[in-house]
């Protein structure tokens, strides 16, 4: 009874995580792993129930089959859950070669004494390389974390229950006579049990990977600009905190702005003002690296945070954006039209406030709009300026 207890349980907790990760797969922007991994739970409940099923009905070999591909195929769906999640290729001649020789291995295992080690150990080889297989897709990801590593070690560990399980059915009176004898055995409830730790554990880890992805997405898309694609106010904003908490390094901020924007607006309409900003953003975003970010922060004025660079090769980054934009023809302008930018830059000093930094080049920006526009301005060292906000001229673009 206490074996049936646990398969009980199992086919519960399996039942139960179909649905967790199915709810899942309403959210996830990668749903569809998500409706693998509900698929492979689905599928262990499956093979739970007829576990449970086959002593009750007084099943025998036929029963036994049913359920042991059932449960090849959880780990299938399982693993294929993950070569999508994290983005590592399935090798699906090698998982249908392990299928087939698994499948025929225990057929013709099926002849041999239950309690034979050699018969336990073809019945349970399969489910190690299958479960030993998703290990190995999450730690060839590039995407590995300090949970997916954690997640892969339970899967390792997983598989070695596996091969464990021939020898506690032999340290503890073997499997039972028939399958209808298994749920009677101590090997059974030793074998539930752990099953039932290692399920949970496994999924626990997992849908808390998801979640922690689910969330990270979900401030993705709540720091993002729709229309430019670049962060919003918002996310640039903690972007520039965070930096601001780094030390050792340069740092630098480029403000810029669209020169006569609503002219532009006035002139061609704002679905051609749309395509202006896109533009400038794209522009913005290609000049970048990918430790930088890009900001639209007002209407036309858009924010750059370089990690790593001095006010001097901020000052040419600029340039090179506004160059750019110079040569750039945009749809819907009219032949010959083209649109431009002016920016300011600010190299952080030690220590310097978020704030300040912003509002140094902020200052920059304005003297390249009072300068002409279509020019680059770039805030003097806050140790030399003392404290106050004075711009020097770019080198290249119009000059005072």
């Amino acid at each position: 009874m206490g074996a049936e207890f646990l398969l009980g349980v199992n086919f519960a907790i399996a039942s139960l995580l179909a649905a967790a990760f199915l709810t899942i797969a309403l959210y996830d922007d990668q749903r569809l792993s998500a409706r693998w991994f509900a698929l492979g739970y689905c599928l262990g409940a499956i093979f739970f129930g007829i576990e449970l099923f086959t002593p009750l009905a007084h099943g025998g070999l036929m029963s036994e089959s049913l359920g042991y591909v059932a449960f090849l195929a959880a780990l299938v769906a399982f693993n294929t859950g993950v070569s999508r999640f994290y983005d590592v290729r399935q090798p699906v001649r090698f998982i249908a070669i392990v299928l087939v020789a698994g499948i025929v291995a225990k057929l013709m295992s099926d002849t041999m004494p239950r309690e034979s080690f050699l018969r336990m150990m073809i019945y349970q080889a399969p489910y190690f390389v299958l479960q030993a297989m998703g290990m190995m897709l999450i730690l060839r990801s590039a995407y590995r974390h300090r949970l997916d590593t954690v997640l892969a070690g339970l899967l390792g560990l997983t598989a070695l229950h596996y091969l464990a399980k021939p020898f506690i059915a032999l340290a503890t009176g073997g499997p039972g006579a028939t399958p209808a004898d298994y749920t009677s055995t101590l090997y059974a409830v030793i074998g539930q049990t752990a099953a039932a730790i290692l399920a949970v554990a496994v999924a626990l880890i997992l849908l808390v990977i998801l979640v922690r992805n689910l969330l990270s997405e979900l401030t993705e898309k709540s720091e993002t600009d729709m229309l430019s694609a670049a962060l919003n106010r918002r996310g640039f904003e903690r972007q520039l905190d965070l930096a601001g908490k780094g030390k050792g390094q340069p740092l630098s901020l480029v403000l810029a702005d669209l020169d006569h924007f609503k002219s532009v607006n006035d002139t061609y309409g704002h679905a051609v003002g749309d395509v202006v900003i896109t533009a400038f953003a794209r522009t913005l975003r290609d000049a970048t690296k990918d430790a930088h970010f890009v900001g639209r922060i007002g209407g036309e004025e858009f924010a750059v945070l370089l990690p790593g660079y001095t006010v001097s090769a901020a000052r040419i980054f600029a340039e090179d954006v506004r160059l750019r934009m110079q040569k750039l023809q945009i749809e819907g302008l009219e032949d010959g039209a083209r649109v431009t930018a002016s920016f300011g830059v600010a190299e952080r000093a030690h220590a310097e406030p978020a704030i300040s930094l912003h509002k140094r080049a902020d200052a920059a920006l304005y003297a390249a709009k009072n300068a002409g526009r279509d020019c680059v301005r770039a805030a003097l060292p806050l140790t030399v300026a003392g404290g106050a906000t004075p711009v020097s001229a770019s080198r290249a673009g119009r000059s005072s």
